[in-house]
């Protein structure tokens, strides 16, 4: 009988493998391997040679195609590019942010899989935590749960209080590997500070490099419903001034989540594909502050029994907005919208630097017969779901208690305007670009629709917001009485100084502006509000020369003061995968007003290919003047 074959030597020929997995980026001295492509390994046998036909080698393997893309240019874009853009601002103004995502540096593979062991599902099971890895769902909500630090020592700490004395002001990061590596260097615990465009940055970095197809997906005036009715309430004074509610359901100027593409086989055939996963902390899902993941064309039908956490992800983009008046300790309903919330839904084109539009993955088009029934059955499911169904558990509870069925709020049509009543419309309108440090030129036009002579009168207000819809103080008001002959119209100038916003202005750049009106003969009042986002000149960099592997490249980074006064402590950060070894920071201290200065800088490319340098400059005044440049790397000799 022939003697067994021992094996002396295994050659997992980690190079060309690498470079065939496209993981070369990763490593060159390790084994990673993408699924559902062939491999080669080397066997070296000590005591005899391997004979066909006599010796037969078994191997043994788990593998699986729950994340596979079919598109060439969608996995270069959704797995394999280390940079994009996530976008913020407001539906009117929507800003592009570059973003290093980093996912092939040195060291980010070990801090992921670093990640995954200081999870609670690891720490509590590891065997089973193991077993399970293979699932995207699974993996997908232990990685969205340890981006927060919640509930565990995740990578971030969440801050919306404008405080961050004792870190760094999420607006100031622009990349996912500092807050990777920082969160490493620290023994694991978690890098302050972080909000909603952080929290997806860095699960996009942890998901791409874990090889499952990930984009970032932001949301214009995106909802946040506590109480699962799909309603989202907001109070306003007499004044028009915005108020704080105790049930804490906000319209958030902009909201960041990620999407991951994968078979969902624990679903209904038709809801695999992309799915959201929210790391931002909002509302807990299982005990833990994660969410997701949930079926894209889940939420555009309504489908808000699949789980995970879909009746949420649908009140981001689809729920309705309710406006009440608050005066006397009395609530009055001024309207329902039904199509506030859920706009310009953007993530970034493949391959190409542009804004792609997916809100008709999400919602069918706002006053279409279609979105109202699909609303009026995510609503009816809500409902009469309480008890799990057989697609739904505790996944789909929020910490939030729900509000009574009989609520006059809990109604299923929108409300009449209160302008259709009183026939009178009301808008605001900028007369200047609302340029940070200028001043706020605008307009409140007032259109009488009716034969009746009008009398009005108007109450003023302006506030600065934070990006999650918290107001601040009001540092604004004014009075206005106008009268309006039948179908005439009138416009009411308006002048905020830069003197009376500067010191109340939030790091999030927003001032809503509002109007609350009456008139003699009516009841009824009218709400009209405008939310401006101040804008300022970019970061220009320019490469000077052509970028080689291995050859000093020469950066120079044009930047300015926006303001008429001086501002201090002025700090510029560059960083680049494959530009740059770690994140570049210039102290500039001191710019004069409308100063224009400029810096240039050496580096050493060690990556080729399309890279780009992200650049922020941030002083006392203001955080997150951003910059970005594409440079084309060359191989060399």
């Amino acid at each position: 009988m022939a003697q067994g074959l021992e094996v002396a030597l295994t050659d997992l020929q980690s190079s060309r493998n690498n470079v065939r997995h496209r993981t070369e980026e990763i490593s060159v001295d390790r084994l990673v391997v993408r699924r559902g492509q062939a491999f080669s390994i080397t066997l070296y046998f000590k005591n005899r040679g391997f004979q066909p036909g006599m010796d037969s080698i078994t191997f043994v393997t788990e593998t699986g195609d729950a994340v596979y893309l079919d598109s060439e240019p969608q996995r270069q874009e959704y797995i394999m590019n280390d940079y994009g853009f996530i976008y913020q601002g407001s539906k009117s103004w929507i800003r592009p942010c570059p973003w290093n995502y980093g996912q092939f540096e040195e060291n980010v593979i070990d801090i992921c899989l670093e990640l995954l062991e200081k999870s609670l599902n690891f720490q509590i099971d590891p065997s089973t935590d193991c077993a399970l890895r293979g699932s995207p769902v699974y993996i997908s909500r232990v990685v969205c749960a340890m981006i927060n630090s919640n509930d565990d020592n995740g990578v971030l700490n969440g801050n919306w209080s404008e405080n961050y004395v004792d870190g760094v002001n999420p607006a100031e990061w622009t990349g996912s590997v500092a807050i990777l590596k920082q969160w490493h260097a620290m023994g694991c615990q978690p890098v302050r500070y972080g909000q909603c465009w952080v929290f997806a940055g860095v699960m996009c970095t942890v998901m791409r490099c874990l090889g499952i197809p990930t984009r970032v997906i932001t949301n214009f005036d995106s909802g946040h419903d506590t109480d699962r009715n799909l309603i989202i309430d907001e109070y306003y004074d007499s004044t028009g001034r915005i108020l704080e509610n105790m049930k804490k359901d906000t319209v958030w100027n902009f909201h960041v989540w990620n999407e991951c593409w994968m078979a969902r086989k624990d679903l209904p055939p038709g809801y695999g594909g992309w799915q959201v996963l929210d790391a931002t902390p909002q509302e807990t899902s299982n005990g833990l502050y994660c969410c997701g993941p949930a079926s894209v064309k889940a939420i555009k039908e309504g489908e808000v029994d699949l789980n995970y956490d879909t009746p949420f992800a649908f009140s981001m983009v689809n729920a309705d907005c309710m406006s009440w008046l608050v005066y006397g300790g009395k609530e009055q309903k001024l309207h329902r919208d039904t199509a506030t919330v859920g706009n310009f839904i953007s993530t970034k084109s493949i391959q190409s630097d542009e804004r792609d539009d997916v809100t008709e993955s999400y919602k069918y088009e706002e006053g279409s017969l279609q979105e109202r029934q699909v609303f009026l059955k995510a609503l009816q499911k809500l409902k009469a779901g309480r008890s799990p169904g057989p697609h739904q558990g505790d996944s789909n509870s929020f910490s939030s208690t729900p509000r009574s069925q009989d609520s006059p709020r809990s109604l299923d049509t929108p409300s009449l305007r209160p302008s259709d009543v009183i026939q009178v419309s009301l808008k605001f309108e900028l007369l200047d670009p609302p340029n940070m440090g200028q001043d706020i030129n605008f307009v409140l036009l007032a259109v009488n629709l009716s034969p009746q002579f009008k009398d009005l009168k108007l109450n003023l207000s302006a506030q600065s917001l934070l990006h999650d819809g918290s107001p601040l103080a009001p540092f604004w008001q004014d009075v206005a009485f106008i009268t309006l002959f039948p179908e005439e119209e009138k416009t009411y100038p308006c002048k905020i100084l830069y003197s009376q916003y500067s010191q109340y202005l939030s790091t999030d750049k927003l001032i809503r502006i509002s109007a609350l009106g009456e008139e003699k003969s009516s009841p009824e009042k009218i709400l009209v509000n405008k939310i401006i986002t101040l804008t300022f000149p970019g970061i220009m960099i320019n490469v000077l020369g052509a970028a080689s592997v291995n050859q000093p490249l020469t950066i120079q980074v044009v930047f300015s003061n926006p303001l008429s006064e001086p501002v201090e402590d002025c700090v510029l950060t560059l960083e680049g995968s494959g530009l740059f070894k770690k994140q570049q920071r210039v102290l500039i201290g001191v710019l004069k007003p409308h100063h224009k200065a400029s810096i240039t800088l050496k580096t050493v490319p060690f990556k080729s290919g399309q890279r780009q340098i992200q650049a922020n400059l941030r002083s006392n005044k203001f955080k997150d003047i951003k910059g970005y440049k594409n440079v084309y790397v060359d191989t060399g000799v």
